[in-house]
């Protein structure tokens, strides 16, 4: 059995499709539903349980022997949040507890860190150089520290000798695509803007309050979340003892402009896109990120060799084969 935390969430249910579509129909879904629709995710998913994230554990107890591989995707990814207790016990804590199982059972474990873990970008985005470089990272909220500080624990832990018999560390870029629907307000600007773009309606990007940057021109990485299930299904076919344990970044290893991701979201509408700029708010502005780029060398060197999809066309994709369709999701 392969087990999915966060397996209704967004990139979790795309990962689950890839795995049906693999042949695979004993996943083991680990979330929580809520009220918010999120269950439409995994409508169309064959698996085996479902459970909550509190049942997982005892659920281990009793089955683990069973599990191949544990993709731990679950988190609260909000960085807006502030209950530090809430965030170490669901983030930090769950995690040391599903790498000390991994461990101690010797089944393979892929988790979600993320590139919030790299601040402001000043120490840059490079995922190579081990605990010590990893250690100067400076994460501008209590998501990104968790995910942080997990990794530096879980690079001490492997160093001493205790880590599953493979295990990869993902740090998302920014990441979008189908299934993303039940996010609100934390839904990417493609899944948000769309429509609005299709039905000629105006739509707001912030400005830049940097001389160095035009407005609509801060830069990010953006990946198609099916590029990023294909390097965790790469990661997984590998055999526990491979030479690929690690936290590696993964993103396209190019960065592109807001104006662009919009661009190509008319474009796959076939229309021209209205832009109005806005003050970025004076909360925010401060941690305001102008450029993230994923050094994707090490990934690479590690015989990850598949091509990630351009801007353009993985915006097309998702448009095209997924949200202009009566039924959306994966």
């Amino acid at each position: 059995m392969l087990v999915i935390t966060g397996g209704g969430g967004f990139i979790g249910s795309v990962l689950g499709a890839a795995l049906n579509e693999c042949g695979r129909s004993d996943l083991v879904i680990v979330d929580r539903f809520g009220t918010d629709g999120k269950w439409r995710n995994i409508a169309k998913r064959d698996f085996s349980d479902i459970l909550s994230a509190d049942g997982l554990l005892p659920w281990l107890d009793r089955f683990g022997g069973e599990v191949e591989a544990v993709f731990h995707l679950g988190a609260n990814s909000s960085t807006t949040a502030n209950d530090a207790d809430e965030i170490i016990a669901g983030n930090l804590n769950y995690s040391i507890a599903l790498w000390r199982w991994c461990a101690a059972a010797g089944k393979k474990l892929i988790y979600a860190s993320s590139a919030a873990t790299y601040g402001d970008g000043a120490a840059g985005f490079d995922d190579s150089g081990g605990i010590d470089a990893f250690k100067r990272l400076r994460p501008l909220n209590l998501y990104g520290w968790s995910k942080h500080a997990f990794d530096l624990w879980a690079l001490r832990e492997a160093a001493a000798g205790r880590a599953p018999p493979l295990w990869v560390g993902l740090k998302f870029f920014n990441v979008f695509g189908p299934n993303e629907y039940h996010k609100g307000e934390m839904m990417s600007l493609v899944v948000k803007n769309w429509r609005r773009v299709a039905e000629g309606e105006p739509i707001r990007l912030f400005k830049s309050h940097r001389p160095d940057y035009a407005d609509g021109e801060q830069l990010r990485d953006f990946v198609y979340v099916k590029d990023c299930v294909a390097v965790m299904l790469w990661a997984w076919r590998h055999a526990a003892g491979a030479d690929i344990n690690g936290i590696y970044n993964l993103g396209t290893g190019e960065a592109r402009s807001f104006l662009d991701l919009i661009n190509a979201v008319g474009a796959a509408c076939g229309v021209a896109p209205k832009i109005e700029f806005i003050d970025i708010p004076p909360e925010i502005r401060p941690s305001y990120q102008y450029f993230t780029q994923a050094n994707m060398t090490r990934l690479r060197q590690a015989g990850y060799v598949a091509p990630f999809a351009s801007l353009e066309d993985a915006v097309r994709d998702c448009v095209t084969e997924h949200l202009a369709k009566a039924d959306p999701y994966l």
